[in-house]
């Protein structure tokens, strides 16, 4: 598997199986797990990149007529399939998308299914992008997909970037090589930067514990530990309130 799969992949393959393999000891079918103790491919730490507010506006100019998934994705942090699986019916105008379905590729059929760790959410809509979507939906059934491939049916992501966002992405100036995915990175920065909590981004994002988020973005809350000792500073002070 190591010489053919990701790092990652082998690590979550070898995990299942190993717990297949506890059980069979424990239903005494075995002495042992033969895998207990077994080196892993060690995890590329890879930093992610955020974009700014002026980044999101220079890349989604550069989408032309798919700017409005640019915004989704930057302003919502949606997975990919999350995206591709929205219909109109999910989009309530009072500033919310209903995330409860997820459209990815399997053995090259779209399969759609509950979203990663079954977290179907709410997410907020900001105005400016309620209103963008409000035009989109107009006159379409609420069975439809809101981000349908050109064909009708639900985008690819390998699709969507030999179409338009590779070039997109060279032709607005944010980081070379800038996936999709890096745009829900992009979301969790900047929710962060208007003052969301882990709890509120643990929401947003859909993950299966604040712990998880943390692990991801407590980073990105560095800045607030200066505010934090300057505000323990003031009222420790003799007369501070």
């Amino acid at each position: 598997m190591s010489e053919k799969l990701s790092a990652s992949t082998t690590r979550t393959n070898v995990l299942v199986l190993s717990q297949v393999l506890d059980q069979a000891v424990q239903d005494s079918r075995i002495v042992s797990n033969p895998w207990d103790g077994l080196d892993l491919p060690k995890l590329e730490h890879k930093d992610r990149r955020y974009l700014s507010f002026e980044q999101v506006d220079l890349l989604a100019e550069a989408a032309g007529n798919n700017s409005v998934l640019v915004y989704v994705l930057a302003y919502c942090g949606l997975r990919f399939g999350e995206a591709a699986a929205l219909t109109i019916a999910d989009v309530n105008l009072e500033r919310r998308l209903r995330i409860h379905r997820s459209a990815t590729v399997v053995n090259s059929k779209i399969v759609v299914s509950s979203p990663k760790a079954n977290q179907a959410r709410d997410v907020p809509l900001p105005r400016f992008l309620a209103d963008l979507l409000e035009e989109r939906i107009e006159g379409k059934a609420p069975a439809d997909l809101l981000f349908p491939d050109p064909r009708g049916g639900h985008m690819r992501v390998g699709n969507v970037r030999r179409r338009w966002c590779d070039a997109a992405v060279k032709e607005s100036g944010v980081p070379e090589g800038l996936t999709l995915h890096e745009l829900r990175h992009t979301a969790a920065s900047l929710a962060i930067t208007v003052g969301a909590n882990i709890k509120t981004l643990q929401r947003m994002l859909g993950h299966a514990s604040a712990a998880l988020t943390l692990d991801r973005y407590g980073h990105l809350f560095d800045d607030d530990l200066g505010m934090v000792a300057d505000q323990l500073d003031k009222l420790a002070r003799p007369g501070g309130s």
